[in-house]
Formats: C-alpha cells, structure tokens, sequence
C-alpha cells in the first residue's frame, strides 16, 4: 500500500470512529425524547447542533423539546432555524406559528399559519385565525379578574390550588428538606404531592405541610379535590401497584384517578377507581356543586384529541355510572384538561385547542337554555391568562376569589399558583310596565345616561317588556324608558359603594299612557282618529276623546261597522284599562227641530249605554251619558246652509270623554 492510500485509509478511520459517539449521543437524545425526558433530551441535541452531526434533525427536536417544556422563547428560537430547511415538514410551519404566539408575536405567527395551510397544512380548531378580531378583543375587554399575590409558591412546580373549610389545597413538586429526593425525567424536578396549608398563608409551606395519610406516594401525587362535607378526596396518581409502575404498551405510565377518606385526621382506604385504565390516562378530578358528577380529564378511547374533560355520575353507594364526553363543545382536536364547576354550574377548564392568546388558556362554558347542554366557551382574558400556559383554574365558594397556575414570566419557579379577585360585571336590569294595567311594555326604548348627561347605551325592551345593560362600577346614572304612546318615565340610580358580590341592580319602570287618548285606542285597535286630547294630568283626562261612532240620518241604532268599533272600546274598559271612566255625548245634525233634535241624541246615548254594558263594561265606569242634539256642530252645516250628507253626517255622531283612567 502506498504511503497516499495509507493515509486515506488512517483519515476515513479516524472520522468513522470519531462518528461513533455522535451517533451514540444521537440514540440517547431519541431515547430520552421518547421516555419525556425533555430536559436531558435539549441538552443533548444542543450539543449534537453544536458539533454539527445531523444538524438539521436534531434542530428540529431540540425545538420540539423545549415546545413539549413550554418554553416559546427557545422553541421559537430553533424553530426559526428549522422552517428555512429544505424539505422541512410541514408541521413545522405550524409549530413555529405556535411558538410565535406563545411570545405574543401574534403578526408573525399568523404568516406562518397562513404558510403552513399554503403548503397544504390541514388548520384544525386551534386556528385562531378564524377571530382575526380576536385578540383585540380579548385585551380591549373590561377587565373582570385582578391578580393578588401568593406567598407560598416555591420554585419548583405549583399548581392546582382550592379552597376548603379555611384551608388551601395544592400539588407541588417541592420536595425540599427530605433525605431522598426522587426527580421526575421529564422536567427534571421532584415527583409531586398534596400540600395543605392555612388559607391566606403569608408564609412558605415545606414538605412538613404534605397531607398526612396514604393519598402522597412514591410518585405523582395531585391536584386533589374534597367534597363538600370534607369526608373525601378524589386525586391524581401514577398508575403504579405495589411501589411499582404500570407501564401501557407503549411504555408509559399513565395517571388514575383515586379516592380516599378522612378517618381520624389522616387520609385512607385509598380506591382505584373504576374509571380508571392501564392503557389511558385519567386525571384532573372535578365536583359538581352537589358532589353527585365527577369532572375529569382522560385520552380514553371515544377521545376528540389529545385529552377530553368527561363526567361521571356518583352514586349514592359511590359507584361511577353514565360514563359521558362533554362533546365537541368543549373538548378539540387538542388537549382540554383541568376541569372546574362552581357554585353556579358553570364549567371552567383549560385548552390549547380553543382560540386563545398563547399555548394553554383557560375557558368558561355557556350554557343552553336547559341547563344541562353546553353552546360555546368563552376566554377568560387577561390577566388570567397569557401567552404561556395558564391552567388549574378554581373559584371559592364566594364566586369572587379562587386561584389558577401558569408559568408565565415574573413568576418564581417552572409553575406558579396564582390568586384573583373578581369583580363580576355589574348590570342594570328592569321591566318597564304600563303603569295603568301593569302590562308589560315591550319595545320601550331604554337610553342610560353617565352623570355628565352623556347617553352610553341604548336598547329597546324585549317582548316581556325585559332590558338588562351592563355598567361600570363607581358611578352615576340616569335611565329613562319611552315609547310613542306613553309619557316617559326615568330614574337616577348609583353602582358606587356597592358590595363586589353584587351584580344587578333593579331598575323598574312605569310608564303612565299619553293624555292623547286616540294614541291610546289606536294602541289597542289600530285606529286613526284627528280629534285631540287634552291635559298632562294622567289620573283626570278631560274631554279626551276615543274613536267617534256615526248614525244614519234619523236613526239611533248601533250600524254593524260602529259595532265593532264600539267592541274596541269594551276591550280598553274591561281588560286592558278596567278602571277607566268615562261619559257619553251625542249628537245629531241641524236638520229637524232642536226637540226633536235633542231626543234623537239622548236616544244615540242610550243605545251607545247600553251596548256597552250589555258588552260587560262596568256601569259605574261610565258616569253619565247625555244628547247635546244640533247644539255642537263640527261644520258650518247649521239650519239654512246647504251641504251634502256626507258632512251632516260628520254631525250625527256620538263620542266618548275620558274622565279618568286610574
């Protein structure tokens, strides 16, 4: 072999050998890729991108690991890297979109999203390009949530707080202070377990606060949640039997739901449940407000996406019947996970596959008219949520204070357990009703006024006569209620120095009709009439006038077409204004003699009397009636001037005056 192939044969050696250790350092990245083992995985693809082996693969793992650590900023970072590689896979398009948002760089994901379906990329529910208003309107959004501090948060891993019987639950990874600390491969912190501590704790809690019995294990231990009477708890564990774990067929061990009691000061008899699988997970316990449905999380078979909320029945011996999904509402084709129902019903949980401002938000349902179905979901917004994860979201029996977890900036170690006060939306709502018959109004128009006389809203009522607008708190008001045929009616009303739990206040209205009367008939019948009304005072409407009745010449019989106007004005007295007074007048034209005249009109009278008391109206609502004969003419038509029938008969004609109407 000549000295030139010698040395060729020595160089390809040297790089095969010198290959070996990367593609060893390569096989352990995978390995702890697949076991979740993320942080040890980064650090090897890190190194592996350092020295330039398999570059653009390991890129794109290190960027899926620190996507899997909810870290946007590095993943994003790599991510950036990974989409400028030829032939890169799609997906990544989408990851790098979802990286961006997770930082707040909502322009630029939305480019990338838009790349990623260009290229053919299918867009599933977790497209929030579908509300491109969406996050303008979540940030411009009254501000409903107001963070307060926790002091017992440590720097490990601290989530799924609640409250019961003046005591503060939580799972936390802060196994500090113990011999033996076992670390859990994905994150590289302790496993966890459920702490307690005194509500409004201004200290920091230690291992020493765990819950004392059997609920904390070896293993994850956590969130937990306890009935109403404190005599059990349901709680997250690691499937695992005899300090061993139970590993699915892909190797994972999988989270199961538990029951314990309490049984003098200790948590025991701790249940599997039958909820529960070794091929699936079944995680993040919820109560309703009766403690009789179990809320849970789970990637059982029936599963939309990653993890669905689901529900069960507990009944009264404790068995878990009527196994159900929330459906397609709720849960996505991603993950949907830590369910919560407070006092009122309403589910609270957190996804990454509804329309949210970063990678885990936190969601409110809406329910349907009975109760039962859920229609929609809505963000919670900021602050409480971001644009990292925000999950674990519970409220106190109050309605007005709970706590959430996020691992968003500022806080002190991977997750963090934050508290709020609410100050609920506060609303103004009412019935504005007929102030003579207390019949709902419905159409009335409703303007709210600030204390500067500025108009902020207006709306009209519902066909229950029903209006309901929310205002800020802290200020003064003015609302008034009109509609055509009534006098409208105000009223001032303050939100200052009210309690925070108060959300409504009552705002009634009553409107008195317009002294029109003619306005006031044709509201009931439809009528057009020119005859006037008179004066502001609503109880004593004097010489107000309703639809006027014709006769024939010489006649005083009721004709067919005045019949059903007269029926029109027994409606107005016997339902929809019982307590309306009025009188009659009737009168003829000029031709014949003022005797005969004036018999014929007090004959009108009579007949008009009696037709209406033999319709039902009350005798005594109608004060007199009485024949003025030719001696109130409309028209010039007096003895002596030639006119034609049609304006005599403008003359032959009985009316009704209002006298009062309450």
């Amino acid at each position: 072999m000549n000295i030139k192939n010698y040395i060729l044969v020595c160089m390809a050696l040297m790089l095969s050998f010198s290959m070996f250790p990367q593609q060893g350092k390569q096989k352990r990245a995978d390995t702890l890729f697949n076991k979740f083992s993320f942080v040890k995985a980064a650090k090897l693809y890190r190194e592996l991108v350092q020295d330039n082996y398999n570059r653009n693969y390991a890129t794109r793992k290190l960027a899926d690991s620190y996507a899997l650590l909810r870290d946007p900023r590095n993943a994003s970072r790599y991510y950036k890297s990974a989409v400028k590689q030829k032939d890169v896979p799609v997906e990544y398009y989408y990851k790098y979109a979802q990286s961006l948002r997770g930082m707040k760089k909502y322009d630029e994901s939305q480019i990338w999203l838009q790349r990623y379906k260009d290229s053919g990329g299918v867009v599933d529910t977790n497209d929030f390009s579908k509300d491109l208003n969406f996050i303008t309107s979540v940030f411009g959004a009254k501000q409903q949530y107001f963070l307060d501090r926790v002091r017992f948060n440590s720097k490990f891993s601290d989530f799924g707080a609640f409250e019961h019987d003046g005591k503060v639950y939580f799972a936390s990874a802060r196994d500090e202070g113990t011999a033996v600390k076992r670390l859990y491969g994905w994150n590289e912190q302790p496993f966890l377990d459920i702490y307690v501590a005194k509500a409004g704790t201004k200290r920091n809690v230690d291992y020493t606060a765990k819950v004392q019995g059997d609920v904390n294990s070896i293993y994850h231990d956590g969130p937990a949640t306890i009935t109403k009477d404190g005599k059990t708890m349901y709680f997250s564990r690691n499937n695992f039997k005899d300090n061993v774990e139970i590993k699915d067929k892909s190797g994972l061990t999988n989270m199961k739901i538990y029951r314990a009691t309490y049984v003098d000061s200790l948590w025991t008899n701790v249940e599997d449940l039958s909820i529960n699988g070794d091929e699936f997970s079944t995680q993040h316990a919820a109560l309703n407000n009766d403690d009789s449905k179990l809320y849970f999380t789970s990637d059982r078979p029936g599963t939309y996406g990653g993890s669905d909320i689901w529900s069960v029945d507990i009944t009264a011996d404790g068995s878990l019947v009527n196994l159900k999904n929330l459906g397609d509402v709720v849960n996505t084709e991603n993950a949907e996970g830590f369910p919560f129902i407070n006092n009122e019903g309403v589910l609270f949980f957190s996804s990454d596959g509804h329309t949210g401002l970063g990678l885990l938000d936190i969601y409110a349902s809406i329910k349907g008219e009975d109760e039962e179905s859920i229609v929609d979901v809505i963000n919670l917004g900021i602050p409480v949520n971001s644009n990292k994860d925000d999950f674990a979201f519970t409220m106190n029996q109050n309605g007005i204070t709970g706590y959430f977890a996020s691992n968003r900036q500022g806080g002190r170690g991977s997750d963090d357990i934050y508290a709020f006060h609410r100050e609920p939306v506060l609303h103004v709502e009412g019935v504005v009703t007929d102030a003579i018959n207390m019949n709902p109004i419905p159409g009335a128009k409703i303007t709210l006024f600030d204390d500067k006389g500025n108009q902020v809203v207006f709306m009209e009522t519902d066909e229950n006569g029903y209006y309901q607008i929310n205002i800020d708190r802290n200020n003064d008001y003015k609302i008034v209620a009109n509609q055509d045929k009534y006098i409208e009616d105000y009223r001032e009303f303050t939100s200052k120095n009210i309690q925070t739990e108060l959300t409504t206040i009552t705002g009634n209205l009553l409107l008195n009709p317009v002294q029109d009367v003619v306005k006031l008939a044709d509201l009931n019948g439809n009528n057009e009439n020119t005859l006037n009304g008179n004066d502001n005072d609503s109880s004593s409407i004097a010489n107000a006038q309703l639809k006027t009745i014709y006769f024939d010449f010489g006649k005083y019989n009721i004709l067919k077409e005045y019949a059903l106007e007269l029926d029109k004005i027994v409606k107005l007295m016997t339902v929809d204004y019982p307590d309306m007074v009025i009188k009659i007048e009737a009168h003829t034209d000029s031709r014949g003699t003022f005797e005969y005249n004036d018999n014929l009109s007090t004959n009108r009278a009579k007949s008009t009397y009696n037709y209406l008391i033999s319709q039902g109206v009350n005798p005594s609502n109608i004060t007199e009636y009485k024949g003025y004969g030719e001696r109130r003419l409309i028209n010039d038509c007096a003895d002596g001037v030639s006119c034609k029938d049609e304006k005599h008969q403008l003359n032959r004609r009985t009316q009704f005056i209002v006298i009062k109407m309450e």
